[in-house]
């Protein structure tokens, strides 16, 4: 089973909460046990899973990339967005997560965010289930 979303961020740097349509995509599937893959089809956007009860943890977390990688720092790369290239390279482009029982097998404070690094814009997720 495949899916694709498309998830709109609001601000240059942004982590946008994806975890509910996941775990709808997850539920409304004939898997029962396996793997979820996601991947985000873009060179300025990753995809993590961490802490989704506090939203100070999302505005740390991009702080903490802001000051390792700023945006302007005279970078080679033409096109003014060098920065999100190098955050996307350490954040990651995709996740696996087991799926049990129909489920996600995600911590009780875990949660699946779009970053975007170069927004705000649409960008596209894709999700594929494989069963065991």
């Amino acid at each position: 089973m495949y899916q694709s979303l498309e998830v709109k961020s609001s601000r240059r740097n942004d982590m946008v909460d994806i975890t509910n349509q996941v775990v709808d995509f997850v539920k409304k599937s004939s898997v029962n046990n396996g793997l979820l893959v996601i991947n985000v089809l873009h060179t300025t956007a990753a995809v993590t899973i961490n802490e989704n009860a506090d939203p100070d943890v999302k505005k740390d977390i991009l702080k903490e990339l802001n000051k390792l990688i700023p945006h302007n720092d005279n970078y080679k790369h033409i096109e003014g967005n060098a920065d999100a290239h190098i955050k996307t390279s350490l954040v990651g482009s995709n996740e696996t997560i087991i799926v049990k029982n129909n489920r996600l097998k995600l911590g009780s404070w875990q949660g699946i965010f779009l970053c975007d690094f170069d927004g705000p814009r649409t960008r596209t997720v894709i999700m594929k289930l494989i069963s065991d």
